[in-house]
């Protein structure tokens, strides 16, 4: 075997995934939180250390409602996406108990330049991240729906949050949640590797002052066919090890 064939021989695959992070810093990444312009990463809330984005309120006195969303520059309309994600430490001092071990990637989201400056949660589709709270079930890869509804067992589905089928991580392991997601078709979830929730045309609520908003922006269109990601923080400190896409056609 030739040098050229015998090193394509063991060549890495191309598996077709790239990193959002680098591991290093935020490039690429601007925070918005609620209270604060875009760009404001207040009292250091998004932090790189030892090769993860961090997620701290160390530098909080008191939470105060201050929900965050860490937004990734770029556009995604048809691509899946993995997030390698853990809780650690206690939550800050005034934040909601159902916030508790709580996070999320937020997909198909709103630009966030377009967010008003108080408010909480960018319209979005949310893959909602909950650890296990030591007794009782908690699932994760679960669904929220800030501003949008999707369809979900071929009905108009209105229900904010609504949960997966994946089993409950207790503790501060990691886990790896992915979401698939067809432009304005198929969403599905998945929790390290299983198949744990599947839906379909995520699409903007006129019920919902922002996303009332949007639809008239965009000539009457509720479908989302494309939008930005985002990262969150709600109070309780997490860390991300990995943010990848893979491009879908």
């Amino acid at each position: 075997m030739t040098p050229l064939l015998l090193a394509l021989a063991f060549a890495a695959p191309d598996d077709g995934w790239e990193p959002l992070f680098n591991g290093k810093d935020l490039t690429g990444w601007t925070p918005k939180l609620r209270g604060f312009p875009l760009g404001d990463n207040h009292q250091d809330t998004f932090r790189v250390a030892d090769g993860l984005i961090q997620v701290r309120y160390d530098q909080y006195g008191k939470f105060d409602e201050k929900y965050g969303h860490l937004f990734y520059k770029e556009m995604f309309g048809k691509y899946r996406m993995r997030v390698e994600y853990r809780f650690v430490g206690d939550q800050c001092p005034g934040g909601p108990g159902w916030a508790t071990r709580n996070s999320g990637l937020m997909i198909h989201c709103q630009d966030p330049a377009t967010m008003r400056l108080d408010q909480d949660f960018p319209v979005s589709i949310e893959v909602q991240f909950l650890g296990g709270l030591g007794k009782g079930k908690r699932s994760t890869g679960n669904l929220c729906s800030p501003g949008t509804n999707v369809v979900y067992k071929s009905k108009l589905h209105t229900q904010h949050c609504t949960n997966s089928s994946s089993a409950t991580f207790d503790g501060d392991q990691w886990v790896t949640v992915e979401a698939e997601v067809l432009g304005d078709g198929a969403v599905t979830h998945f929790v390290n590797g299983e198949k744990v929730l599947e839906y379909e045309q995520p699409q903007l609520d006129p019920a919902d002052k922002d996303g009332k908003a949007l639809i008239e922006k965009a000539g009457g269109v509720k479908l989302l066919k494309e939008g930005y990601i985002s990262l969150q923080a709600e109070s309780h400190p997490c860390d991300f090890r990995k943010v990848e896409v893979k491009r879908l056609k």
